[in-house]
């Protein structure tokens, strides 16, 4: 089954994983990364910015649009990762993550196509 990890954070997040060390961070998402790879889990992953990011909502046919990425939650989407695995190793892989320690890691099955 495949699962999409949906990694959230907010400026204190942020701040917080800048100050323990962004490199060992980012380290850390590259050895899990490696080791999915390795097991065949990982399907796709990577990290957002919010430069460029937009929010549209459509009233009355017409579209509104503003900067940022931030709706009407304290967190934003921050990066996923993509794994074809069980849902027990989908949250053994979401808590490794360091974010997890500060922030939302959100589980999210794929629906199936075929299925209506």
């Amino acid at each position: 089954m495949k699962y999409m990890l949906l990694i959230y954070g907010n400026d204190e997040t942020w701040d917080t994983l800048h100050a323990e060390g962004i490199d060992q961070v980012l380290d850390q998402h590259r050895v899990l990364s490696d080791e999915l790879k390795a097991n065949g889990e990982l399907v796709d992953g990577i990290g957002l910015t919010t430069a460029n990011a937009r929010v549209v909502k459509v009233h009355d046919g017409v579209a509104a649009v503003t900067d940022g990425p931030f709706t009407e939650a304290k967190e934003v989407l921050a990066g996923y990762y993509i794994v074809d695995c069980s849902l027990e190793r989908a949250t053994e892989i979401a808590a490794r993550l360091p974010e997890a320690r500060y922030s939302p890691i959100e589980i999210r099955e794929f629906t199936d196509p075929m299925e209506s």
